[in-house]
């Protein structure tokens, strides 16, 4: 675009606005040239009815008085101009250039929001050594491996938003929780209003498959694990990958985890498969066997030990305390005594001295205790808060009731006993029994120095960035099981914060028995990492095989065993053949897992020409198109052919049965007393459908009563109707502290259940749209999902939409007058800071951030349908001449 013409476009921002479009999207709409020949009367008066609607809304916004400045809009014509010439940079690159732009390739107003939004001046050493790197300037495949708080995600982010300005490319982050993907929307919100890309949120249920396809704007699709792999396949189903610039995966090392180290390879693999123009970026901890993953992502690698806080790891054993040496012939090098005077209840009470190695740093720093269990982490904090003296009452105090007014408004009242006693000290304990909202106070409570220690699971060091000055390891064990290398050095990695700290220090309490095993620990070289194809039975095979077959067919390609078996000579799994396929090669798990989706009806197999095709049933297209478990997908697949014979539609119960994902029915043991008295209190139609589905009263009864049952039940269905009672319930009272006091469940757990429960409500949405006899499940799981999304009161749910808002805060601002997503989005955060309890100015702009962008989403989309509706059809016919 030229200065002038910048210069005179309307650059105001304001939402629900319809921007104007320059005249090569009106040609696109269709404007019809009467020469050439008209459509029907109706057609075009109707036509012109919304043509004129469109200019009377854009006239009425012309006429809005603009609030822009005339420097801001000559500052937006330099962006654009050094934006165009990074591009014209970009085409002519060579091996010698180091900088494509001001700023890596970028305007310098990147540079700019990135100190305004971050609070990041410069960049470290190695991060512009890794943006001048020969494969980022060509845009190869890359792997870039440093320590935990290294500063790796900023590189990415930088890369993203080269791909997304200059080469104008959508681009996909994967990171590996939802709480990370919502802490990142937020994050990258502010940069996407500023910059003028989307920022969508992919998670849980959240997510539009395909999506959105945006002719004037390009997309950062910021994505769980699973997600991602969805939304990879939705893009190659519509032909539009190579509309995806770049893949960023952070924790890369994942690969080697489970199920979802089976998922990550998949997504990465197809794209590999499917697309040369996208690039994959690859962030890790350091890995032993970082050459398999460089050969399967055809990538380069760039690795460096830089840790912005030196961190200094030690072992404590008995009163002893011993450096890490690993250049020792022990390992182990001692360091100093523990020097603190305990009395003889105390010393019971605390023989691990926690107790004084906490309070060698807290109140003045702070500090992260790991712990093996999450009683382990309440008992912990509890005893701590016990021999602390009153100094840490008077610590940040009234900061600390504000922390317990909002954790009680955000348990309706109620509260944790354990966190009313510990948080006057100071201290608060996290794990996953605590509720999201629970978890996000505490979280930032600790954040922002009015907490100033942690007991905490294993699960804090690979979630939420949340650094200590000293991290303390209670046990080398997480449950039963000894540590591995990997858990340690991200637990150890928490230790150091930038620009506050100087130093940071670890320290792993052991016992005598465990001194050989901690020795190897803290020596040991990094773990490898295997592909997980082969995992829990080779799952991971079945479900690739399948969408390969099922992708093929949607493009119009006929799948051969030649064909899967290319496909598969490019995964991490084939890389490591020799290592992982002992027993049987590589090309027999291929054969005997086709063998295996015929036998399951998700796949035929015909003879054509000589040579095997495979194509795709209809049952197999609905599972690997939902994501569902390909060993479910046929119980799925009767339950709600058999749910469609009776279906109950005077309550959500029958529905919620219906949705209840399979992994959760197995881990419940229902409290028969809590199922009796619920069962009591439902109606008659609901007490029918429970003995339809074989859960009759009279069996319920018996076992509160504690007697025994002779005729036998199906318990799966007796579980799955216990915990669809519980989300039932929770659904109509919105209450989780009640519902967990019901049901003897921890909150925790239930809120699990939601989460679970709204993501496979999704699946199996996407599960009956292939399916014609399950239409009417299409309406009734969309509504269902939204609300299993939400769980709140209908006023609520525009407000919990914006990424990161929960209902406590939901509330709050809904109390202060902020009840729609356009009374949030036109906020202004120093008033919004101001008047909502406990909300910083920082989180108030991310917040309005937010808004904004899912308010700018929402109305582009409607755009998109309206330029859609109103492009004149190519096959329009024409009157003859």
């Amino acid at each position: 675009m030229k200065m002038s013409e910048l210069l005179q476009e309307d650059k105001t921002s304001t939402p629900l606005r319809i921007k104007k479009r320059t005249s090569e999207g009106r040609t696109k709409m269709g404007v019809v040239n009467t020469t050439e020949g008209q459509t029907s009367g109706v057609f075009s008066k109707a036509r012109r009815s919304m043509t004129d609607h469109l200019k009377r809304a854009m006239l009425s916004n012309a006429r809005a008085p603009s609030s822009v400045s005339c420097a801001k809009v000559l500052k937006e014509a330099v962006v654009t101009e050094e934006i165009n010439v990074a591009m014209q940079a970009m085409e002519t690159v060579s091996t010698v250039t180091t900088d494509l732009g001001p700023f890596f390739g970028l305007p310098t107003k990147v540079k700019e929001l990135i100190y305004k939004l971050r609070g990041i001046n410069d960049l470290y050493d190695w991060q512009k050594t890794c943006l001048n790197l020969d494969s980022v300037r060509e845009r190869r495949n890359l792997i870039y491996s440093l320590p935990t708080s290294g500063g790796k995600t900023l590189v990415a982010e930088i890369l993203i938003l080269k791909e997304l300005l200059c080469r104008k490319k959508d681009c996909l982050f994967i990171l590996p929780y939802i709480s990370l993907v919502q802490e990142k929307v937020r994050g990258l919100a502010g940069f996407g209003l500023e910059l003028d890309f989307m920022v969508e949120e992919y998670a849980g249920s959240k997510g539009r498959f395909p999506p959105v396809k945006r002719r004037n704007k390009r997309s950062l699709y910021i994505a769980t694990i699973e997600k991602g792999h969805s939304l990879v396949n939705s893009l190659i189903e519509n032909g539009r990958l190579d509309n995806m610039g770049l893949v960023v995966v952070d924790e890369l090392h994942m690969l080697g985890d489970g199920s979802r180290g089976a998922v990550i390879e998949m997504t990465l693999a197809k794209v590999l498969y499917m697309s040369n123009q996208t690039q994959i970026i690859g962030m890790s901890a350091t890995l032993g066997n970082i050459k398999d993953i460089q050969t399967f992502l055809r990538a380069e690698n760039y690795t460096n030990d830089f840790r912005p806080v030196q961190l200094s790891e030690y072992v404590k054993l008995s009163d002893t305390i011993y450096e890490v040496a690993p250049q020792e012939e022990d390992c182990l090098k001692f360091s100093r005594l523990l020097n603190f005077k305990y009395s003889s209840s105390m010393q019971r009470m605390d023989p691990d001295h926690i107790i004084a190695l906490a309070t060698e740093v807290i109140p003045a720093y702070s500090c992260l205790i790991f712990c093996p269990t999450q009683k382990n982490c309440e008992n912990i904090a509890g005893m701590i808060c016990k021999y602390l003296k009153e100094e840490f009452l008077v610590h940040k105090e009234k900061e600390k009731g504000v922390l317990l007014r909002e954790l009680r408004s955000s348990g309706n009242g109620s509260m944790c006993p354990v966190l009313k006693k510990v948080i006057p000290y100071g201290l608060a304990y996290h794990h996953s029994g605590l509720t999201s909202g629970e978890r996000r106070l505490v979280e930032e409570a600790y954040s922002s120095g009015v907490l100033c220690l942690l007991a905490c699971t294993s699960t804090l060091a690979a979630g939420i960035n949340l650094p200590a000055r000293r991290v303390i390891l209670r046990s080398p064990y997480v449950a039963a099981d000894f540590i591995k290398r990997s858990q340690y050095k991200q637990m150890v990695g928490r230790a150091g914060r930038a620009g506050i700290d100087t130093v940071g220090e670890s320290i792993l309490i052991i016992q005598d028995k465990d001194r050989i095993m901690a020795k190897k620990l803290v020596s040991a070289p990094m773990e490898t990492c295997y592909s997980n194809l082969t995992h829990n039975d080779g799952k991971g095979i079945l479900s690739l095989i399948l969408s390969i077959i099922g992708l093929n067919a949607s493009t119009f390609i006929t799948t051969t065993l030649e064909q899967v078996k290319d496909f598969m000579s490019g995964t991490l799994l084939c890389v490591q053949e020799d290592q992982l396929c002992v027993e049987r090669k590589l090309w027999d798990m291929v054969q005997e897992s086709l063998a295996f989706l015929k036998e399951k009806d998700l796949i035929t197999i015909s003879q054509c020409a000589q040579r095997e095709t495979l194509e795709i049933t209809k049952l197999g297209k609905a599972t690997y198109k939902s994501s569902v478990d390909l060993t479910q997908c046929d119980v799925l697949y009767k339950d709600l052919s058999k749910g469609l014979e009776s279906l109950m539609l005077n309550s959500y119960l029958h529905l919620i049965y219906l949705i209840m994902p399979y992994d959760m029915i197995a881990q419940c043991k229902p409290d028969w007393m809590a199922f009796f008295r619920q069962f009591t209190l439902l109606s008659a139609s609901e007490q029918k459908m429970a003995a339809a589905i074989g859960v009759p009263e009279s069996f319920v009864a018996r076992k509160a009563a504690g007697q025994t049952v002779k005729k036998s039940v199906n318990m799966a269905a007796v579980r799955r109707l216990y915990l669809a009672l519980v989300l039932f319930t929770l659904l109509k009272e919105t209450n989780l502290w009640s519902v967990a006091e019901r049901f003897q469940l921890s909150r925790g757990f239930i809120q699990t259940l939601l989460s679970s429960s709204s993501a496979f409500c999704s699946c199996v949405l996407h599960f009956t749209e292939e399916f014609e006899e399950f239409w009417p499940f299409k309406a009734l799981l969309a509504e269902l999902t939204r609300r299993l999304s939400y769980c709140v009161t209908a006023e609520l749910v525009p407000l919990m939409e914006v990424a990161g808002v929960l209902e406590y805060r939901a509330k709050q601002l809904y109390n202060a007058g902020y009840k729609t997503l356009a009374h949030l989005a036109n906020a202004d955060p120093n008033v919004l800071s101001n008047t909502v309890e406990n909300l910083n100015k920082r989180q108030a702009n991310m917040m309005v951030a937010s808004a904004k962008m899912l308010l700018n989403e929402k109305a582009s989309a409607l755009q998109e349908e309206v330029d859609e509706l109103l492009m004149l059809p190519l096959d329009l016919p024409m009157a003859s001449h």
